[in-house]
This record gives structure tokens, C-alpha cells and sequence, in this order.
């Protein structure tokens, strides 16, 4: 059984600050599935990586950002076998970073941190993309230019560098052939960024497992290193109904109102109007409930 408040205090420990442990941090989220995960066999299978990597860029041909690329995607993809899992994606295995090291596959999020950590080890610079509904991997930019198409791959793809093509491509995939490409779509992500990302799919996931214990959890996380987080908060509230938590439920979804409520007009935003309602429906239900029980 974990612990999840004390989970919760060592992950915003880890998060916290400019420069969070990424891959420290996975491992962290990794204990909702393994509550006793030793981080160290993992943290030493990346170093042991990251190390072989930079032998292969010595012996290669990696003078250029691309060439570095290549040889990392082909050590990674080929060398050492990791892969995408599509037919199998609703399996927590492939959000927690000691299973995808283990076993060699996993999501594009977490086969991205596996590269993101192995090319910071070799010395190649890299960073994450939170791409809609679909992470990438990029060189890592020297400012925020938007004028030029920044070197891009596609870790669930074997590393395969991405044009401007494919990623419009790939865009309307997720999003219909309206959705709009816009270079800025493939700014780098922060470290923080990519956490919370994992964290959004895994909650996702739950809850579509009906794994309402588990998305909690999730949402206790999310809440632990963004705590006026409104929608985690919503989130939170309304698996603690679905878990029979009454008072936690009515704690949180009023807390969500009161957040989100109203605009300096005092009016309700017209896009939450509908929401709005049906927690408000909620919370008074919530507290014939909670008062029957006092």
C-alpha cells in the first residue's frame, strides 16, 4: 500500500526548482504502480547507456547535431531494442520508467525521457516537445526561434526524424485535417512540462480503467507541484465521489467553484456555465449527504 501524502511531498521535492531530476521524477511516479522501487538499478541502466552512447558518438561519424542524432536513435532503437507499444497502451507498465527500461518498451513520453536522459549523459543536446497528442523529441534550441524547422524526432518511431510534413502530418492525425501547423507547436518543453505530462496520460488511463484509486493518486501528484491546479482539483473531487469520500469530494468541488467561478463582472465565463451547473448539482447532493452523516 503507498503511501501517497508522503509520495506526494518527495515528489514536489523533486520537481520543485528550475532544474528538476527528470528521470528521478518518473521513478517517483513509477511507485504508485511499484510502492518499493529502488531507483538505483535504474538510474545506473541509464548512466550504463548514456556512457556506451557517447563511446558510439566517438567512433562515429557525429560532428553534426543530426549525425548525433542518428547514432543515439540508432544505439537506442536498434542496438538496444527499445520500442513503441500501440496495441497495448492502456498498460501502466508503459508510463512507469523501471518497467519501459526493463522490458525495452513503452509510450512516446517515456520512450523520450529513456532518450532525453541517455543524450544528456552523452553530451548531445536534446529536449522534449509536447506535440498535441503525441510526444517528440528535438535539438535543443539556443533561443526561441520559429522561422526554421527545428531537428525533430519521433521516439515511438525509431528515432525517425521528422519534416515539417510529417509533423503536420502527424497533427492532423490527432486532431483532424482543420487543426493548423504552426512551428511553435514544437517548442521545447520543460522538465516540469514532461512530468505533468506523464502524470495527465496516466490519469487518463486510469480512469478509463475504471482504476479510480489509482487516477486519485495520479491527481495528488499533479496537485503536489501545482496545488491551485482547478482542474486537477475538479478531478480529485470528483473520484473521491465516485470513491464514496463525500466530504473530500465536497471539499475539493467547491474549492474548484470558488476558483473558477466567477469572472471580476461576477459572472459565470459562458463556456463553464454548463459545467458549472452540473457540479453545483453535485455539491448540493454532497452536503444533504455529508450533513446526514454528521
Amino acid at each position: 500500500m503507498i503511501n501517497v501524502d508522503k509520495l506526494a511531498r518527495e515528489f514536489a521535492d523533486t520537481v520543485s526548482g528550475q532544474a528538476p531530476d527528470l528521470a528521478r521524477a518518473a521513478l517517483l511516479i513509477a511507485r504508485l504502480e511499484h510502492p518499493h522501487l529502488n531507483p538505483t538499478p535504474s538510474l545506473e541502466c541509464l548512466d550504463r547507456m548514456g556512457s556506451e552512447a557517447r563511446k558510439r558518438l566517438a567512433d562515429g561519424d557525429g560532428k553534426t547535431q543530426q549525425a548525433q542524432f542518428e547514432i543515439l536513435s540508432r544505439y537506442l532503437f536498434r542496438e538496444r531494442g527499445f520500442t513503441s507499444n500501440p496495441a497495448d497502451n492502456e498498460d501502466p507498465r508503459n508510463s512507469c520508467l523501471n518497467q519501459v527500461l526493463d522490458r525495452r518498451t513503452g509510450i512516446p513520453v517515456t520512450l523520450g525521457i529513456v532518450f532525453l536522459e541517455v543524450a544528456q549523459r552523452a553530451g548531445v543536446r536534446a529536449a522534449g516537445v509536447n506535440f498535441p497528442s503525441h510526444f517528440l523529441v528535438r535539438l535543443q534550441a539556443e533561443s526561441s526561434e520559429w522561422k526554421q524547422m527545428p531537428l525533430v524526432i519521433d521516439p515511438s518511431n525509431n528515432g525517425r526524424i521528422m519534416a515539417e510534413g510529417d509533423c503536420r502530418e502527424l497533427l492532423h492525425q490527432h486532431l483532424g485535417d482543420d487543426a493548423e501547423f504552426d512551428l511553435r507547436l514544437l517548442k521545447p518543453a520543460s522538465d516540469k512540462q514532461i512530468i505533468v505530462r506523464v502524470l495527465e496520460n496516466l490519469k487518463r488511463m486510469y480512469v478509463r480503467l475504471r482504476s479510480f484509486p489509482q487516477a486519485r493518486d495520479v491527481t495528488e501528484l499533479l496537485l503536489a507541484i501545482k496545488p491551485s491546479g482547478a482542474v486537477d482539483l475538479r478531478d480529485r473531487g470528483l473520484l473521491a465521489y465516485h470513491l464514496r469520500d463525500f466530504s473530500g469530494a465536497l471539499r475539493d468541488l467547491e474549492a474548484y467553484l470558488h476558483i473558477t467561478g466567477r469572472t471580476r463582472n461576477g459572472d459565470v465565463p459562458v463556456d463553464r456555465q454548463t459545467e458549472h451547473e452540473q457540479i453545483w448539482e453535485h455539491i448540493k447532493m454532497l452536503r444533504r449527504r455529508v450533513a446526514s452523516l454528521n
